[in-house]
């Protein structure tokens, strides 16, 4: 062979070999080598959960990768792999994937498919609870607020303006975790039909549509139900194992799960390490000796446990859920819950009792307690400017117009898909004063000016005022703010928020009202700059937006901020919402993490609905408020 043939051979074999590299790299991009992969997953046919064929015992604990920042999840999971845990369970927002119909967000804080594989890189299995429906103290369980604009709408049931979108939203969202599964090689070992639907039962028909909705999108792993034991017997569905949550054993749980579904592996979905707080009442504390002895009952019996929470996180934004049985109460924004790892990931007296009992359970050893997050304290903040609500009005644009009062989720924004969380400013023009009355119709509750002036509040309990009478006309402003939407019990289809019917004046319904929406979103937020601000050389009554200066000098560290002196509002830090603060308490300090700050100047806004404060200033330490026992 010539050489020139030989240098051409060389050539064209470099060209093959490189063409093929680059289309291999190119081809498993787009198909992951997770789907050449098929592993025996999470069986469940006799006694004992079975994984490849082999016993396991679950192990497991809650973390939410929506109320964690994105930067802390690891350290999280490397905490929860320490304590002797060898398994992962997190709820999927679908209020926050789709907060407008037919547009998702699956990034940042809520990249579902970076949490689910470093989950898998730390080393634990996790159990996926995609919803629809998740309650867990969240507003509205979940669910998007654009469902209640239907006016027929049946939440949690085979109502078809429901189950169309939860079909759309399983079309984007288990396409995302199918090749996560078990047995393709990812972590997942068992999905969640639903949320504790037996407390509900409205539709027979329900609990199959969401089952068969998850297997034909791809489902293959083993999958569950959860109920407490009021709702276990409606809770359950053919083919799909029953699992059982509590804080307290009884001995007749485990007999009674037993006679619903006869030797089956037993696992306490739900463990409830401590309990969620509501505004105005006490900081709920679970005794850690009755919590160890309660978890080392179950062990003994051979069943497996995922403990909720093991790390509760942060409700951050207006996130924060609610209860309205014999009295609506809004949940604060801390979601500590008492439980192992605190709300800012520190180590409680749970964390290391659990790490002594669950080590007994590994044949090696644990790995090391990973080094604490330090906390820092950056002084006072200094507050520089402020503004007044009502100045604010001309940059949120034309205000909505109606005869009648709308309710915020009808508003005619934001697409077409109304208001979800924030305010409404609703404003009409009256006549002389007499008896304000609300009829019941303020969700959650308002603040009322005539003429920018401040003349009382009104809420559930507080349904009317007197307004002076002052001859001519004067505009009535209703500052109505949403304060979570219920997440559990029977009042899902009444959540919609502002006003949601009419208000009266004298017994005679307002009409021809201007309404704002406040959502207060980071478009919201970042435009308050654009505005003319004024200084703070005298004194201000709310409602005011405040704006001032948190000064870091080096590395960003977690810290707190403590809302002493402060009445009620919100605070955000670098245009993220960190959440609700209320004088009545219990909690007094609000989480900031160490993620959301820059080295140098921090941009530090607060809406005040009544009076400021005389200072705002960082701590290192959580005051969450008054404690009560759970019992």
């Amino acid at each position: 062979m010539r050489r020139d043939q030989r240098r051409r051979l060389t050539v064209l074999s470099v060209i093959v070999i490189t063409a093929f590299i680059v289309t291999r790299s190119s081809f498993y991009k787009i198909f992951p080598i997770r789907m050449f992969i098929h592993r025996a997953g999470l069986q469940a046919e006799n006694s004992q959960f079975l994984l490849e064929g082999k016993p396991i015992m679950i192990l497991g604990g809650s973390m939410h990768y929506f109320r964690v920042p994105h930067a802390q999840w690891k350290d999280r999971m490397l905490k929860m792999k320490a304590c002797g845990l060898n398994t992962l369970t997190t709820y999927v927002p679908w209020n926050l994937h789709e907060p407008r119909r037919g547009k998702f967000d699956f990034s940042g804080n809520l990249n579902l498919r970076r949490f689910l594989d470093m989950a898998d890189e730390v080393g634990l299995w996790v159990i996926l609870r995609p919803g629809p429906y998740i309650c867990s103290e969240w507003d509205l369980g979940g669910l998007p607020s654009w469902l209640l604009r239907d006016k027929n709408m049946q939440l949690r049931t085979t109502y078809s303006g429901f189950t169309e979108a939860t079909e759309a939203f399983f079309d984007e969202l288990i396409p995302k975790v199918t090749w996560h599964q078990y047995s393709r090689g990812g972590p997942i070992i068992a999905v969640q039909v639903e949320n504790e639907y037996g407390s509900y039962a409205k539709d027979a028909n329900y609990m199959e549509f969401i089952k068969t909705a998850l297997v034909r999108r791809g489902i293959e792993e083993l999958l569950l139900t959860s109920d407490n034991k009021d709702g276990l017997s409606s809770g359950t569905v053919e083919g799909v194992l029953a699992t059982i949550n509590f804080q307290k054993i009884e001995p007749i749980l485990f007999s009674y799960l037993d006679s619903i579904q006869n030797n089956k592996p037993v696992l306490v979905m739900e463990y409830w390490t401590g309990w969620f707080d509501h505004w105005g009442g006490d900081h709920h504390v679970f005794d850690v000796d009755q919590m160890m002895t309660t978890v080392s009952e179950v062990l003994k019996k051979g069943a497996s446990i995922n403990l909720y929470m093991f790390h509760g996180g942060t409700n951050f934004g207006f996130m924060s859920g609610a209860l309205h049985f014999h009295e609506y109460r809004s949940d604060v924004t801390s979601y500590d819950y008492d439980a192992p790892l605190s709300e800012a990931g520190d180590y409680t007296s749970k964390y290391y009792k659990l790490r002594d009992l669950l080590s007994k359970f590994h044949v090696d050893p644990l790995p090391p307690v990973p080094p604490l997050i330090p906390k820092a304290t950056y002084g006072a903040v200094e507050l520089k400017r402020c503004i007044s609500l009502w100045d604010v009005l001309i940059s949120t644009g034309e205000p909505s117009r109606s005869e009648e009062p709308i309710n915020m989720e009808n508003l005619p924004v934001n697409d077409g898909n109304g208001q979800s969380y924030g305010y409404t400013l609703y404003e009409a023009v009256i006549y002389g004063g007499g008896k304000f009355h609300t009829n019941g119709n303020v969700r959650d509750r308002a603040q009322v000016f005539v003429s920018t002036q401040s003349v009382g509040s009104v809420d559930y309990k507080n349904q009317e005022l007197n307004i002076p009478e002052v001859p001519g006309y004067r505009k009535l402003q209703i500052l109505v703010e949403n304060c979570g939407r219920v997440n559990y019990g029977n009042r899902l289809n009444e959540q919609r928020k502002g006003l949601v019917g009419d208000v009266f004046l004298r017994d005679v319904p307002l009409r021809n009202f201007k309404m704002y929406s406040l959502d207060m979103n980071q478009t919201f937020i970042s435009g308050l700059n654009t505005l003319h601000w004024s200084d703070l050389s005298e004194e201000k009554w709310g409602p005011v937006f405040y704006q001032g200066a948190l000064h870091v000098l080096s590395q960003p560290q977690d810290t707190f901020l403590r809302m002493k002196g402060w009445k009620k509002g919100v605070v955000f830090v670098n245009g993220k919402n960190l959440g609700r603060y209320w004088d009545i308490g219990p909690q007094e300090t609000l989480y900031v993490p160490g993620s959301w700050l820059l080295p140098g100047v921090n941009e530090i806004t607060i809406f005040e609905e009544y009076k400021s404060g005389p200072t705002l200033y960082t701590v290192d330490a959580p005051f969450l408020g008054r404690t009560q026992y759970v019992d």
